[in-house]
C-alpha cells in the first residue's frame, strides 16, 4: 500500500457476534504498526512498525515473544515463507532482513541492493521448491530482485519498469508478476529473469495485484488439520496437490487495482489482453484480494467502499458501505464466507458474503488502521495502525 505512510477486554453487545471480544491490546511497538502477518499454519504472528522493529508474538499469552532489531528505518512489509521456516522484512531504507522465527534472530546480515524503499515481498511457492529458499522483493527504485536465503545474496535482478514497483507476486506456475507506477504489469520467468509478457490497460499507477491461487500459495501444505510434515519432500508433494486442486483445469487468474479507479481481470498465461474491465469505484483502488476459494475478488478503495466481484467473470456483485474514511486493506476468512476491512476511520468491519451485509463492527483502535490479516486457520484476526497498538481479535 502506498498512500498512508504515517508522517482491556471489551465485550461486544451482540451475543451472536463473530468476535465476542478482543484479547490482545499490545503496546509493544512505539510507532505505527505498518504490517501484520500470520504464519502459514496460523500459529504465529509477526508485525512490522515505524519503530524500526519486527515483533513476533506469542498467541497463547498475547505478549511479544521476540523483538527483532536490525533495521535502520520503518519496517514497511513482512512475509512468511510458505513452509513457515523464514520471515523476511523490508524497510524504508531499502534493506531486507531474514529472520529465524523460532529464535527471533537475524539469519545473517541485511540483504542490500535496492536503492529505495521496499514495497512488497513474495516467496517462491513451496510446491515448486522445498525447503523454501528464494523470494522476490519489489522497490520504489523500479527493480525487483530475487534473493536466495541460503546463498545470502541477490541471484536475479528484474529490470525494465519505468516507475516504482508497487506490488509483486510469485505465481504458482513459476512466474513473477510485478505491478508498477508505470501503469503496467510485467510477467517474468525466474531462471534468468527474462520478461515474458507485459499487461497494459491501466491509465494510472497499479497499486495492488492478487492471484486466484493466493491462499494455497500462502499456506503451502498447511490446512485445517494442523498436520506436521516430516520432510520438505512430503511438504512439497502435499502443497502441489493442494495447488493443482485449487487451480483446476483453468489458468491462474490475476486481478489488478489502480489509481485509475478501476480493476482488470487477466489470464496472463493465455493472453496479454485483459478479460474484464471492472469499473464502479469513485476513487483509487488501493487493495485487491481473491477469496481463498478463488470465486470472489474484493477491492478496497479510497472512496470508503469495499466492492465484491465474481472471481471468474469479473462481474460486479455488491458494494459494502459503512466506512467513513479510506479503506486501506481487506482480508478473507479461510472459508471465503466473510470479508474483513480496515480503514482510516479507525475501525475494522466484517462483511457477510452470503447476505451482502455488515456482520460486525470492530471499533477499538485510536487511529487509522493500516494493516490487517485473517489467520489462515480462520480463528483469529490481527490489526495494527497509527496508534502503535496491535490487536488480536478472537471469536
Amino acid at each position: 500500500m502506498k498512500r498512508y505512510f504515517p508522517s482491556k477486554w471489551i465485550s461486544c453487545a451482540a451475543d451472536d457476534s463473530l468476535f465476542k471480544s478482543w484479547y490482545l491490546s499490545a503496546h509493544g511497538h512505539k510507532e505505527p504498526v505498518l504490517s501484520v502477518a500470520f504464519s502459514p499454519d496460523g500459529r504465529h504472528l509477526a508485525s512490522g512498525s515505524g519503530d524500526i522493529s519486527v515483533r513476533l508474538w506469542d498467541l497463547n499469552t498475547q505478549t511479544p515473544l521476540f523483538t527483532c532489531r536490525g533495521h535502520k528505518n520503518w519496517v514497511l512489509c513482512i512475509a512468511w515463507s510458505p513452509d513457515g521456516k523464514h520471515l523476511v522484512s523490508g524497510s524504508k531504507a531499502g534493506e531486507l532482513q531474514c529472520w529465524d522465527p523460532q529464535k527471533g534472530k537475524p539469519s545473517g546480515s541485511p540483504l542490500v541492493g535496492h536503492k529505495q524503499w521496499i514495497t512488497a515481498i513474495s516467496w517462491e511457492p513451496v510446491h515448486l521448491n522445498a525447503p523454501c529458499r528464494r523470494f522476490v522483493s519489489a522497490s520504489e527504485d523500479q527493480d525487483a530482485r530475487i534473493w536466495d536465503v541460503s546463498l545470502r545474496k541477490c541471484v536475479i535482478c528484474l529490470t525494465g519498469h519505468k516507475g516504482g514497483i508497487t506490488c509483486v507476486k510469485w505465481g504458482g506456475d513459476g512466474v513473477i508478476y510485478t505491478g508498477s507506477k508505470d501503469c503496467t504489469i510485467k510477467v517474468w520467468e525466474t531462471s534468468q529473469g527474462k520478461l515474458i509478457r507485459e499487461l497494459k490497460g491501466h491509465g494510472n499507477w497499479v497499486n495492488s495485484i492478487t492471484l486466484s491461487t493466493d491462499y494455497v500459495l500462502r499456506t503451502g501444505a498447511f490446512d485445517h488439520t494442523g498436520k506436521v510434515y516430516s520432510s520438505p519432500e512430503e511438504m512439497k508433494k502435499v502443497a502441489l496437490e493442494r495447488y493443482n486442486k485449487m487451480k483446476g483445469n483453468g489458468p491462474e487468474r490475476l486481478v489488478s487495482g489502480s489509481d485509475d479507479f478501476t480493476l482488470f481481470l487477466w489470464e496472463p498465461a493465455v493472453s496479454k489482453h485483459h478479460k474484464t474491465h471492472m469499473t464502479g469505484h469513485q476513487k483509487l483502488v488501493n487493495h485487491v484480494y481473491f477469496s481463498p476459494d478463488g470465486q470472489w475478488v474484493a477491492s478496497a478503495s479510497f472512496d470508503g467502499s469495499v466492492k465484491l466481484w465474481n472471481g471468474v467473470t469479473g462481474k460486479f456483485v455488491a458494494a459494502f458501505r459503512g466506512h467513513v474514511g479510506c479503506v486501506y486493506q481487506i482480508s478473507w476468512s479461510a472459508d471465503s464466507r466473510l470479508l474483513l476491512s480496515g480503514s482510516e476511520d479507525s475501525t475494522l468491519k466484517v462483511w457477510d458474503i452470503r447476505t451482502r451485509k455488515l456482520k460486525q463492527d470492530l471499533p477499538g483502535h485510536a487511529g487509522e488502521v493500516y494493516a490487517i490479516d485473517w489467520s489462515p486457520d480462520g480463528e483469529k484476526v490481527a490489526s495494527g495502525g497509527k496508534d502503535g497498538v496491535l490487536k488480536l481479535w478472537m471469536g
